[in-house]
């Protein structure tokens, strides 16, 4: 991208510019003469001839010079009324190089401006190129004519003439284009690029740079291509409008980039918008264009000057420099300059404009009255280094303005007495060069000082810059390697005279003395890339396939440079750097190729096998070369990624994978397979787990284990370990089988257990568990306690006997069932009953009671139970019959059970205690209310509880007594509280169903249905019973109806006794109705059909429909079970599952599975359960299996002895065993021997014979079993036998010595 026009302050106030030279359009060219003649013989110093509407005088040059490029300016009229064009003079020194002179031509100005006034610039440019000259034909076209004078003898400084002439034009219409500006290119002559941009001398205070910033170099960020559009210079009149307009495209941006308005080099527009300046946004959806807008409105003439838009978006930024120019009335000279420049104040209307007031400090204005001075006459008479303070003093803020006014004034020349000869002035050198300024002394004792921008250069000790020399009357300032920083204004003063001078620095094009070479290399290798260039600290460019290679902090390309070498640095290549690389420098670029191939893979170390212990630390290490070469791992064909439990490391040639806790799923192949390489590198994993017993989930105190005798024991305990452990459970010395009857014991992959069918108290005891595997062995223990009711106390005994009570004493029983006692029961019955009553419901403590509230006369019988924590045991004998003496009391419970007209019938309970003498009857009597006449109603005895009274008068009351009559006597008389009224009255017949029978009554199939319900009226009701609305088969239900309830007996139930039952009890016109409802329910039946609907994966989906018959109740859930179709064991995988489709999951992969379901109701699960048809196959996805053909082998084999028998030792009296194992096929049949007899029905010796494991069992051996013993097994391909020396050897204890020998 072309850089924006810079420009350059003219002596006289204006201001020059350079097009960008991305504008080249062909037009018609003006027409250009050339002459040479000889100047004369001595050298002419350079100079610089400033001109206001005149044109000076040519210099003549004593030197031939190259071509010159020419900037033609068509003139436009000016302030002072002058339409002839200026004329510009410029000195050249003598070059080396033959430069090429280019015309080229600004461009347009925008069309809502007016054109700026003509002024002269010219630019120093080599190129080598022919001379162009490119512009736009004006009207009327102009005619410039070069004039170059040669000497023939070559002087060391030429001097060239340049005089341009153009006829003149009538002033152009408002918004025409009439700017011509061309460049003359001349060697070592003009102002360098570097240097247009700045301001001259102390009027660049006038931007708000101090002095001392001048020598800065301003850093800016690199430019990128953001700009579309950019602001175009302009130039109106005060109090028009411009704006100026920046486009950015918004195709490849996320969001809006970020614009900045700059007047001068750092005042932000933005805080001074306002009445006279407006700053615009929009963005345009369809072309994604943003478009930003200054708006500057009622220019002033302050507001003239150099403006900067910068256009940022993340790390791009673009910037573009434009120029205001606002043209002023001719205005008086005697106009009061304090009131023109001075700020505007906040509150006043024109607040906001463009002023200088933020360069300045803030001043508080002081309301004291200034007298009236001439602010002109000061500023003429005083230096340029005091112009600033005047301006502060007289509150002159607008200084540019002020500077500019200034200039078009006329200044008398004061003459000069303290420098016989001053500096020229202007002098020009090359960077990294030196310039000499020289002065000649009119008093040589006058102290000199050098100025650079106004700040005195100080002579240090250590520093070589600034040299300074006298030699007579001359003083000289060297500056040697000569830099941008000092393109400046420089002075030098002598009392109270001082001159001036610019010394311009040019920068010449820095050119590649040393490409870059190709570079052929393999990944991960260093690539250094250096170029060489002309120019020490040069600034270039570096970039790949054309784009500039990113140098951030975070980008893996580091460039270096070191004098005029730079170096462009990739640490760790890869492929992706193969490319196009290239330098770019300000005269010329250099590029090469860059190869980077992949290095030859190495493999330095091999995964290896590896066994882990569950739990711990995984770890698998490879190490490859080249390093930094990524690669994946799978585990059985798998991608492995990294997560929160595996973890992926790579360190240069390391490649690591790591699991802090293996499980059983980490078991498998790893293969880890470098990316972009064929090879891969494999290895095995096994994890293995430590057997453990994991007693803690038992929750048992103490690892013991109490059971009630004659219980069926099974402990489950949980057992661990990779892989599954060998189990084997003992008691003491005796090792507990499998295949035992009564005690056995069995083992799973994640569980063994202990199984005791009926508990009995030798059961007691530790029980041993050893686990091992090749990880290790693992021991446990728990114990079993075997609790049981204690035995029964011995017979009570009868010490005292008392009227109606006795006392008691016992012994406690002998065994208390391994519980403690905690109390008795005593129970009592009389001697010829067989009843036995118990008389206290709280256990007795103690081991003596005294019974109570029996009846004299009656021989009775008592007996003790002993409890314990596991119940009650059998009662003890019964005591000697003893016979205690009572008396009689009355009778209980007298109640009116019915009355009639005539009779009353009267029912009472038997008395609470009865004498010795027994009850021999009662005794009815009544008496009329009102009387005490009672009256016998029985002459004799009645035994009975009930009695009615007959002959009574109607509607009379009578009170009633009963007394008990023996032979002691009648006890007292039980009487009624309240009268009876002898009248018989009907009673509403109402039926009290129980609160059972309120809802459904349920039976199962096959059992009794005993229903009783009461019901109340008189006289007796009429019952009868519909069932399902008809009449109830007596024949399959019983019915049968008293004076007060009706029973519905079936002595076995069946499902088609279920319905409503209406029952009816009528009392003459009154009726009762009630509902019993029962339901006989029975097994539903089993699913209709089961059906396997998909298979995919380790799942299996199951449909079926509901059950036929359900039992004549819901269905309240569903069974499923599983089985392999190798074993086709079931086992169940849900229980109670409501709906009728499932799935199973977790299926082992490759097993075939057939499937069964059982339909559930209240009463169970169904007799039988329905099966699939098809069974289910569970393929690993992905894999097909191709079953291999294999020959059937033999397995048939003589009998032969793996495990010979083993020398024994035993004691007498306790079992002893010998074992062998023996292999064959088919299954051999073994015969034990004793000195070589062999042991048929024997009782003392037992044989088993378990998976080729052979036993003998000898019961309670004794001296006489010692000898030989053998065993021989025998099939079809022959026999074997395996021999045992037993020997009997004298101690304390019978021992039996066993010694083996194998035939």
């Amino acid at each position: 991208m072309p850089e924006p026009a810079k420009k350059d302050e003219m002596p006289n106030g204006e201001k020059e510019s350079v097009a960008p030279d991305s504008i080249e359009v062909p037009m018609p060219t003006p027409e250009i003469s050339l002459e040479v003649s000889p100047p004369p013989a001595e050298a002419v110093a350079v100079q610089r001839v400033e001109t206001l509407g005149k044109d000076p005088d040519p210099i003549d040059v004593p030197k031939p010079v190259e071509p010159l490029s020419v900037v033609a300016k068509e003139p436009e009229p000016i302030e002072n009324g002058s339409k002839e064009p200026e004329m510009v003079v410029f000195g050249a020194k003598e070059q080396v190089e033959a430069p090429v002179t280019e015309v080229k031509e600004e461009a347009p100005a925008l069309p809502c401006s007016p054109p700026p006034p003509a002024t002269p610039l010219s630019t120093v440019k080599e190129e080598d190129e022919p001379v162009t000259v490119v512009t736009q034909p004006p009207p009327p076209e102009p005619v410039v004519t070069v004039q170059i004078t040669t000497p023939p003898p070559p002087p060391p400084e030429p001097v060239v003439t340049v005089q341009i002439t153009t006829p003149p034009t009538p002033p152009p219409a408002e918004g025409a284009n009439t700017v011509k500006k061309l460049s003359i290119d001349l060697p070592n002559d003009s102002v360098p690029v570097s240097a247009m941009g700045r301001k001259d001398s102390v009027w660049s205070l006038g931007e708000g740079m101090a002095p001392e910033d001048l020598d800065k170099p301003i850093d800016t960020p690199p430019l990128s291509s953001l700009l579309i559009e950019k602001p175009q210079s302009g130039s109106i009149h005060v109090g028009e409008d411009i704006t100026f307009v920046a486009k950015v495209e918004a195709k490849d941006l996320l969001r809006k980039p970020t614009i900045k308005w700059f007047k001068g080099k750092w005042m932000d527009l933005a805080s001074k918008t306002g009445k006279h300046l407006q700053l615009k946004e929009s963005f345009d959806r369809h072309s994604k264009i943003h478009t930003f807008e200054m708006y500057i409105i009622k220019a002033k003439e302050n507001y003239a000057g150099n403006y900067r838009c910068e256009v940022t978006y993340k790390d791009k930024f673009d910037s573009c420099s434009f120029d205001l120019e606002v043209k002023e009335l001719e205005q008086s000279q005697n106009v009061d300059i304090r009131s023109a420049f001075k700020r505007s104040s906040e509150g006043q209307d024109d607040a906001g404009e463009l002023d200088f007031s933020g360069l300045l400090k803030h001043r508080e204005h002081k309301q004291e009255e200034v007298p009236e001075v001439d602010v002109w006459e000061i500023l003429k008479m005083a230096r340029p280094d005091e112009y600033e303070k005047i301006a502060f003093e007289y509150g002159i803020t607008d200084l540019r303005g002020l500077l500019r006014r200034l200039k078009k004034t006329k200044k008398e020349e004061k003459k000069c007495e303290a420098f016989a000869k001053k500096l020229d002035p202007a002098y020009q050198a090359d960077k990294g060069g030196k310039i000499r300024f020289v002065v000649d002394l009119a008093d040589p004792t006058l102290d000199v000082k050098w100025y650079k921008n106004g700040q005195e250069i100080r002579p240090t000790p250590n520093q070589r810059k600034y040299i300074f020399e006298h030699k007579g009357t001359q003083r000289i300032m060297i500056i040697n390697n000569c830099s941008l920083n000092d393109d400046a204004a420089y002075s030098v003063s002598a009392g109270e005279d001082k001159c001036t001078t610019e010394l311009f620095v040019k920068e010449l094009p820095v050119k590649v003395t040393k490409g870059i070479e190709p570079i052929k290399t393999t990944v991960n290798e260093r690539i250094e890339l250096e170029c060489e260039v002309s120019e020490e600290g040069a600034q270039v460019k570096w970039c790949k396939n054309g784009v500039e290679v990113p140098t951030g902090p975070r980008s893996r390309y580091r460039v270096k440079s070191e004098g005029t070498k730079h170096w462009l640095i990739i640490d760790d290549a890869s492929k992706e750097d193969t490319g196009t690389f290239s330098l770019m420098a300000s005269g010329g670029t250099s590029e090469a190729k860059v190869q980077v191939d992949l290095k030859p893979l190495k493999i330095i170390q091999d995964l290896q096998d590896t066994t882990v212990l569950l739990g711990q630390p995984l770890k698998l290490h490879c190490e490859i070369f080249p390093g930094n070469v990524p690669g994946r791992w799978y585990r059985n064909g798998q991608l492995i990624q990294s997560s929160d439990h595996i973890n992926i490391l790579q360190r240069a040639k390391n490649h690591r994978l790591e699991i802090a806790s293996a499980t059983i799923h980490d078991a498998g192949d790893y293969t880890f397979v470098p990316e972009g390489y064929t090879q891969s590198l494999c290895a095995k994993v096994h994890i293995i787990d430590p057997p453990r017993v994991h007693l803690d989930s038992l929750n048992f105190p103490d690892n013991t284990v109490t059971i009630v005798a004659g219980n069926k024991l099974r402990v489950e305990i949980p057992i661990s370990g990779e892989p599954a452990p060998r189990v084997v459970w003992m008691k003491g010395e005796r090792v507990i089988l499998e295949s035992g009857n009564r005690v056995r014991a069995e083992t799973f992959s994640d569980q063994t257990s202990l199984t005791i069918d009926i508990t009995e108290r030798e059961d007691t005891g530790n029980y041993n568990i050893v686990l091992q595997n090749e990880a290790g062995e693992a021991t446990a223990s728990i114990k079993v306690k075997v609790v049981d009711i204690p035995d029964p106390p011995e017979a009570p005994l009868v010490p005292e006997i008392g009227g109606d009570w006795c006392s008691m004493t016992w012994e406690p029983p002998i065994y208390d069932g391994a519980s403690p006692i905690l109390g008795y029961f005593i129970e009592r019955k009389k001697k010829q009953s067989s009843r036995w009553m118990r008389l206290n419901f709280d256990l007795n403590k103690e081991t003596t009671f005294e019974p109570k509230k029996m009846i004299e006369g009656v021989p009775y019988e008592v007996r003790v139970f002993a409890v314990n924590a596991i119940g009650v045991s059998k009662p003890s004998e019964p005591s000697k019959a003893f016979v205690p003496l009572a008396v009689t009391s009355e009778p209980t419970m007298l109640v009116v059970d019915d009355v009639t007209d005539t009779t009353v019938t009267m029912k009472w309970r038997p008395p609470d205690t009865i004498g010795a003498a027994g009850l021999d009857g009662y005794l009815v009597e009544y008496s009329i209310e009102g009387t005490d006449d009672w009256k016998v109603t029985n002459t004799e005895l009645t035994e009975k509880t009930k009695y009615t009274i007959t002959g009574l008068p109607t509607e009379a009351k009578i009170l009633v007594r009963v007394r008990a009559i023996n032979a002691a006597g009648a006890s007292l008389p039980r009487t009624l509280q309240h009268s009876i009224l002898v009248k018989e009255v009907i009673e509403p017949p109402k039926i009290r169903i129980p609160r059972h029978l309120k809802q459904t009554f349920i039976r199962k199939v096959g059992e009794a249905v005993n229903l009783v319900i009461p019901f109340m009226g008189k006289p007796r009701p009429k019952v009868s019973w519909l069932k399902d609305n008809e009449a109830v088969d007596p024949t399959q239900v019983s019915i049968r109806n008293t004076d007060c309830d009706s029973i519905i007996f079936i002595r076995k139930a069946e499902r088609k006794h279920s319905g409503q039952y209406n029952m009816k009890v009528e009392v003459e016109k009154h009726m009762d109705t009630a509902v019993v409802d029962i339901q006989i329910v029975d097994l539903p039946g089993p699913p209709q059909c089961v059906k396997i609907e998909e298979v995919w994966g380790e799942n299996v989906a199951l449909d079926w429909t509901p059950p036929k018959d359900n039992g004549n109740a819901a269905i309240t859930g569903y069974t499923i079970q599983k089985a392999d179709k190798k074993t086709m064991e079931w086992y169940t995988c849900l229980e109670h599952y409501h709906r009728t489709c499932i799935t199973i999951t977790e299926l082992v992969v490759g097993n075939e599975y057939y499937f069964r379901v059982y339909s559930e109701n209240m009463v169970g699960l169904s007799e039988c359960a329905t099966q699939t048809k098809d069974s289910a196959l569970i393929v690993k996805e992905g894999m097909h299996m191709k079953n291999p053909e294999y020959i059937d082998h033999d397995f048939t084999e003589p009998p032969k002895f793996t495990q010979p028998l083993v020398n024994t030792f035993a004691i007498a009296g306790y079992n002893a065993t010998l074992h062998c194992s023996v292999r064959a096929n088919p299954r051999p049949k073994v015969i034990w021997m004793k000195n070589k007899i062999a042991i048929i029905d024997d009782p003392r010796y037992r044989m088993f014979s378990n998976q080729g494991v052979c036993t003998l069992e000898i019961r309670k051996p004794s001296p006489y079993d010692g000898g030989m013993y053998s065993c021989k097994a025998i099939n079809d391909l022959g026999e074997a036998l395996v021999d045992l020396c037993h020997s009997f050897c004298i101690n304390q204890m019978p021992i039996i010595q066993l010694f083996s020998v194998v035939v």
